[in-house]
């Protein structure tokens, strides 16, 4: 942690809806005129999709998984040094992992490849991670203890292979069943990486739709926001403004004690209210900090 170099990590598997926190995100640091970089996690997959998709098939000879949720297709020491470099000095390393053709063409390279590394641009406020690891922790490496406010975006399983279907068939080109299958072969990786992350979180945003998601694997479409319910759990926070928050959310409510539950449909409004002073403390200590310094 860093405060003069503060870290915003969004955490949550793929299709969990982290693209959605973004937005919100970018709002906020246009409000407070804050200038972030922006990181992704995708950026830190070791593997090309072609090469990927060797080791897949490698694994699967040898009786054995390997996953983007993993360790052995994400290189977390190269993503602890980013946080940990820009913690300490504003510095780091990011490239782009470019999933479609829309996205390739303008580097003039395949969808499934990555951009060249590159460093993060100087004289920046604080850096935004969104992706699946920003709050991993392994027997080697902790990226969490670098990050000074860490997010969850958690939708309850089925909704999450839903989203996950309903994107990579219609915006990647991949079929059901190869997404079906990436699921199947994820499931140890997921519970071993990506779920012990959202009890090291600040807040999670866990989205709950109040329609029938049974079978998440014949769904046609994604369960629409005001077809849910967020449930926001704050972890270890002092003077959580829980009154203000349900008199400025309608139809919100308390289901424990430090649990608030909001329409979907809210679900943007929410995380501005409640992100929004707390992104701002954080410029404040990074103003307050850099002051300091100079008077030294």
């Amino acid at each position: 942690m860093s405060e003069k170099h503060p870290i915003i990590a969004v955490t949550g598997s793929s299709g969990a809806g982290t693209t959605t926190s973004t937005e919100a995100f970018s709002h906020i640091f246009r409000q407070l005129g804050i200038n972030a970089v922006s990181v992704e996690g995708d950026s830190f997959h070791r593997y090309t999709r072609a090469e990927m998709e060797v080791m897949i098939r490698k694994a699967q000879e040898e009786g054995r998984n390997i996953s983007y949720f993993g360790q052995e297709a994400n290189d977390f020491e190269r993503l602890e040094k980013c946080f940990s470099d820009y913690a300490s000095a504003g510095l780091g390393e990011t490239r782009e992992y470019l999933h479609t053709f829309d996205e390739a063409v303008p580097f003039n390279q395949m969808p499934g490849t990555f951009t060249q590394w590159r460093p993060l641009p100087d004289d920046t406020d604080m850096l935004y991670y969104e992706g699946l690891h920003g709050g991993v922790v392994t027997e080697e490496h902790d990226v969490a203890k670098h990050v000074d406010l860490l997010i969850g975006m958690v939708p309850i399983v089925n909704l999450e292979w839903i989203q996950k279907i309903v994107r990579d068939t219609s915006d990647r080109g991949h079929s059901r069943e190869k997404v079906m299958g990436s699921i199947v072969r994820s499931m140890d990786d997921y519970v071993n990486h990506i779920t012990p992350q959202f009890s090291r979180t600040n807040i999670n945003f866990q989205r709950v739709p109040t329609v029938d998601t049974s079978n998440p694997f014949s769904a046609k479409g994604i369960p629409t926001l005001d077809e849910s319910f967020v449930v926001i759990r704050f972890r270890g926070m002092a003077d959580v403004d829980y009154p203000y928050y349900l008199q400025m959310l309608q139809g919100s409510f308390m289901s424990r004690i430090d649990t608030l539950v909001v329409p979907g449909g809210k679900m943007s409004l929410a995380m501005e209210i409640i992100l929004t002073p707390l992104i701002g403390k954080l410029m404040d200590k990074r103003s307050k900090a850099i002051e300091a310094g100079k008077n030294k």
